[in-house]
């Protein structure tokens, strides 16, 4: 057993290099399939260039923002140049999983709508496995950014533990940065294309979706990837390598031996786990049939993992905490886990009431669409926030009222990332193979096998960014400890007491970021969809032939306008969680202390809200298109489409990006301590 407390970082780079390198094989075996026919393909290779162009223009301007940071890091003599290059390496990784992801996805669409001609489970195959490359390559290069720089620190340049540990904050910090970037100018440029196209195909030329006439038909699907692959990967990314680092900061403080280390063992067991659970998603019969296939694999894979984690936890039990303290936080993780996944499957799924709920509304119009969407998401966040409040009691008290138990909660809940990311990657595959069916007219039965990947795309997708705020939530907590814990060493008595004026000034200022940020970020949305409609409204003014098929519209000028747009967009609301936490942190730090944990109540609320609310907005809608309550072009399907626009930018721009505002926000407070320290020690 003391194999898992000898060798756990070699153990870690290990099962980081088996889920890269199955990546790879995923890879290699989906390029093999073939990828349609020239129609096909010339439509594939117009997304290809979209998202490429989109993610060159993003990252490039990601890393001119990132040098100040990393050179802040590294001259400031308190931090050092550990922790700023751990801080690129952050970056780097987190920039890679997405970018990788998104081109295995972006070559996967047109393979899917090829093998749809074969049936269900052959499309549903090739699908899943573009997915899982993404998945994989997130848990592979978090873990592997995480052990190998700590192996690096503590064997090539002999760093002492704590040292190395402290360091890796600044990992934590690039993949942050990264990712909250990511998250905001993906999550503007997929709904504003998205938003313009649907306005202006579906209600005033009411023509399909999708329907090769709309020059805004590439800008959407490039959107589908930029945004669901890019952005989600780097989010993931970085709240599994944040809360590693978190946990392992929280280790460090016990002197039992290589207690920091437990974090990557259990992420190591569960990456073999997750490889193992994507063997077991073959589609059965029966109308649940595909999302059941997908959820087998979680299944099996969280099963494998609760017992592999017992040999680990065994070795760990060493005084400090005994097996089941350990053990019992990790089986908490992984049913906190299991419970936000059913509970989004519930508010989000077209097979529930609260998705039924909102087709029914509108029956009687827009704004009774739009209220039934609005209650859906509000009622949505109940049960995931008093889960959350459960499993932070129930593990802090199994691991003998310690924080660490939280702290191994949430390293069990997300070391299960791999898998939940395939299931959110699967969907722009599915939707892009949809589209590519539709433009190059394939026959109908390939729509047939397509629209039922799709629709359970949408309710993954929806999955996936319940999960992601839930786990952000619990590692923001795990850093708040850390922010307070720094102080304190560093000769600071701080008490975040509610007598104390200035926490309750920074409750007040935390709760308002996740609002303004929100905000600006639907509004960017509202400013660059209004940019496509325009431009959509022009082309078809300007050139009658596109409704008459006689002409092809110009697909590159509206890829242009939302790449351009969406890269300005995103600056501003990116920095409230940067910019905010230092001037609330140079005026006083228990200010600073009450803003992290106002940030993290309203965050995780409006989170839930916004994206669970878009999911059952857009499956309402859908069911309407598969013939409720009159199907296409029906009264009620206009009202369901009102009510999709606007839950778009709520599920897949403002929602999800404030998952990486909170943990940002709190980084940056830890990363100040020393300035704190310094101004008000």
């Amino acid at each position: 057993m003391d194999f898992f407390v000898d060798n756990a970082v070699g153990f870690a780079l290990a099962c980081a290099a088996v889920a890269v390198l199955y990546g790879l094989y995923l890879t290699w075996w989906l390029l093999r399939q073939p990828a349609g026919n020239e129609r096909m393909q010339e439509i594939a290779g117009a997304i290809q260039e979209g998202a490429a162009a989109y993610l060159r223009k993003q990252y490039t301007t990601i890393a001119v923002v990132a040098i100040a940071p990393f050179l802040l890091l590294g001259f400031y003599d308190e931090l050092g140049w550990g922790t700023a290059f751990g801080f690129l390496i952050g970056a780097v990784f987190s920039g890679a999983a997405g970018f990788i992801g998104m081109n295995v996805a972006v070559r996967s669409n047109v393979r899917t709508a090829e093998a749809a001609r074969g049936g269900l489970q052959p499309a549903f195959t090739v699908a899943f496995r573009a997915g899982s490359v993404t998945g994989l390559l997130v848990v592979g290069l978090g873990l592997l950014g995480v052990a190998g720089y700590y192996w690096i620190l503590t064997s090539v340049f002999d760093n002492s533990a704590e040292s190395a540990v402290i360091d890796l904050v600044g990992l934590a910090f690039g993949g942050s940065l990264i990712s909250v970037f990511a998250r905001l100018g993906g999550g503007i440029y997929t709904k504003a294309a998205d938003v313009g196209a649907d306005l202006v195909g579906k209600i005033e030329a009411g023509i399909p979706e999708d329907d090769p006439r709309n020059p805004a038909v590439i800008a959407d699907n490039v959107g589908d990837n930029v945004g669901d692959c890019a952005g989600m990967a780097a989010d993931l990314f970085e709240t599994y390598a944040v809360t590693a680092v978190a946990v392992m900061l929280l280790g460090i403080q016990f002197e039992a031996t290589d207690l920091w280390l437990y974090p990557l063992a259990l992420g190591g067991i569960s990456i073999l786990a997750s490889v193992i659970g994507t063997f077991f998603t073959k589609v059965g019969s029966g109308s649940n049939a595909i999302i059941n296939a997908l959820y087998r694999s979680v299944i099996v894979a969280t099963v494998l993992a609760a017992l592999g984690f017992i040999p680990v936890t065994m070795a760990y039990d060493n005084g400090e905490f005994s097996f089941w303290n350990l053990y019992g936080s990790a089986l908490i993780g992984l049913a906190v886990t299991f419970l936000l996944v059913a509970i989004t499957e519930y508010y989000t799924g077209s097979r529930w009431g609260p998705v039924k709920e909102i087709a029914r509304a509108s029956q009687t119009g827009h704004a009774t669409n739009i209220i039934a969407g609005l209650a859906i998401g509000m009622k949505a966040t109940a049960l995931p926030v008093l889960v959350i409040a459960a499993g932070v009691v129930g593990a802090y008290y199994t691991a003998g009222e310690a924080l660490y138990g939280i702290g191994i909660a949430v390293m069990a809940q997300l070391s299960m990332t791999g898998l939940i990311v395939a299931l959110d990657a699967y969907g722009p595959v599915t939707d892009n193979a949809g589209g590519i069916a539709e433009m190059a007219d394939l026959p109908e039965g390939v729509r047939g096998v397509t629209d039922p990947l799709d629709a359970v795309g949408n309710t993954t997708k929806a999955v996936t960014k319940g999960y992601a705020i839930g786990s952000a939530g619990l590692a923001a907590l795990v850093l708040f400890d850390e922010y307070g814990r720094g102080l304190r060493e560093q000769g600071l008595d701080v008490l975040f007491s509610l007598d104390s004026p200035w926490v309750v000034a920074g409750l007040f200022v935390g709760g308002l970021m996740p609002f303004l940020f929100a905000a600006l970020a639907m509004q960017a949305v509202g400013r660059v969809g209004g940019q496509v409609v325009e431009e959509v409204r022009r082309q078809f003014r300007e050139n009658p032939g596109i409704m008459e098929r006689t002409a092809r519209p110009d697909y590159s000028r509206a890829i242009s306008i939302v790449t351009g747009s969406a890269i300005r967009e995103m600056m501003v609301p990116a920095l409230i969680p940067v910019a905010i936490p230092i001037v609330v942190g140079l005026i006083k730090p228990e200010m600073l202390g009450g803003l992290l944990i106002g940030t993290i109540v309203t965050g995780i609320f409006l989170a839930i809200a916004m994206t669970s609310g878009g999911g059952a907005w857009d499956n309402g809608k859908k069911l309407i298109e598969d013939g409720l309550y009159g199907g296409k072009g029906s009264d009620a399907h206009a009202a369901a489409v009102t009510g999709d626009t606007v839950g778009d930018p709520y599920k897949d721009t403002a929602g999800p990006a404030i998952n990486p505002m909170i943990k940002i926000a709190n980084i940056v407070a830890i990363l100040m301590i020393p300035v704190i320290a310094s101004i008000h020690g």
